[in-house]
């Protein structure tokens, strides 16, 4: 089975979604496919209870859709999904779900994008021939766990932090968190609240900030010089939080908002975590060299008994599982291979959105981006077969 579109769009992501919505505001015509029985699926179940967008709601908007005048300035996970269905219903966006891309190849001599796609349910492959095509699947699209020696014969329970919901479970049990990124110290934190005895690998550097002063800093940087709001940013973050250094955390030399635009690494919002850490509450620990039955080694050869390990050590693009004409886009990884402000576009009709490490609001300018270079060859190509 055949079909044709202007537009194929793969993944129903806040990416996806929102480049549909622009699309749509300029009436171009699109298919938009979902291998998940639903939209957002990071969000809806993959995604712990206490979750809550780490930015304030204004620079956490889609395309074209304030949120309700009287949501919080800091959205929770269940509000943020509310917002995403409605996102899909004022753009009547009707993703096909349960359809698992296998293939996008460029055909040169009929100048389009050929995509086989399978229905789950149905196991039915249709081929789809489309001018454009958007990559949307998400940089979170697998679990990604690090290689240590004797993981997989760890006598206790080891999870992602995507399967990880609360810390009720593990009340009273030896827990250790992987990772120190948001999601990390959110869920030591999480852990720690819920009686587990809880330790924390960390195993870089990171800026530690409160939500209110990453909100000034993303305020003041839109009239204000990048260096000039880091380093007013980082003394804040000194002042309120002093030297985290003798706990076992460093901060790095870049700061936080310079250091976001280069590399894509957030400043941890800490939502209780350090109070913890300095209480000794939550320990920190230096990264894993070894694990030999329940007992975990460090690269400073201490050694301690752990119940549960939580890898909160993010994900990994599986664009290039399936992309097979991609090279003018991204790299080996699945990511785009140019710097801001030029990713988003490769060759012959190829896009991404929501590649770039950039958030929601990086979301938004990909999607919008993406819509109106689309509408100047669209209307081209109309004209020429007119």
């Amino acid at each position: 089975m055949e079909e044709h579109t202007i537009v194929l769009i793969v993944g129903a992501g806040p990416a996806g979604l929102a480049a549909a919505a622009c699309l749509a505001q300029f009436s171009i015509p699109y298919v938009i496919m979902e291998r998940e029985d639903c939209s957002a699926s990071l969000w809806r179940n993959r995604a712990y209870d206490r979750l809550k967008l780490h930015l304030a709601k204004e620079f956490y908007e889609l395309p074209h859709m304030s949120y309700p005048a009287d949501a919080p300035t800091y959205i929770p996970k269940d509000q943020f999904v509310k917002y995403l269905d409605s996102y899909i219903e004022r753009f009547d966006i009707h993703p096909k779900y349960n359809t698992d891309i296998k293939s996008c190849t460029y055909d040169e001599g009929k100048e389009c994008w050929i995509s086989l796609a399978c229905d789950a349910v149905t196991s039915r492959v249709v081929r789809y021939k489309s001018k454009f095509l958007v990559v949307a699947s998400g940089e979170n699209s697998a679990a990604n766990i690090p290689v240590i020696p004797g993981l997989h014969e760890f006598a206790g329970e080891t999870i992602h932090s995507s399967l990880y919901k609360s810390g009720t479970a593990y009340s009273g049990k030896n827990a250790l968190v992987v990772g120190c990124g948001n999601s990390g110290m959110e869920i030591a934190y999480d852990l720690a609240t819920h009686g587990a005895n809880t330790s924390i690998v960390v195993r870089s550097q990171v800026h530690i900030m409160t939500k209110e002063i990453i909100r000034l800093g993303m305020t003041l940087v839109q009239h204000t010089p990048v260096n000039v709001v880091d380093d007013l940013l980082v003394r804040m973050s000194k002042v309120l939080f002093g030297d985290l250094s003798k706990h076992g955390i460093v901060r790095p030399e870049t700061g936080p908002l310079l250091l976001k635009e280069q590399t894509g690494r957030s400043a941890v919002i800490d939502v209780g975590t350090v109070g913890l850490i300095k209480k000794g509450t939550i320990k920190v620990l230096r990264n894993i060299s070894k694990i030999n039955g329940n007992v975990v080694e460090f690269e400073d050869k201490k050694e301690s008994s752990f119940d549960v390990i939580v890898f909160a050590t993010g994900y990994k693009s599986m664009a290039n599982t399936w992309l097979k004409n991609g090279e003018s886009m991204l790299n080996n990884d699945g990511l785009p291979k140019k710097e801001f402000p030029n990713y988003w576009k490769g060759a012959n009709g190829l896009y991404c959105a929501g590649l770039a490490r950039r958030g929601l609001a990086g979301i938004a300018i990909d999607a919008k981006n993406i819509a109106h270079d689309i509408l100047s060859s669209y209307d081209m190509h109309r004209c020429e077969t007119n």
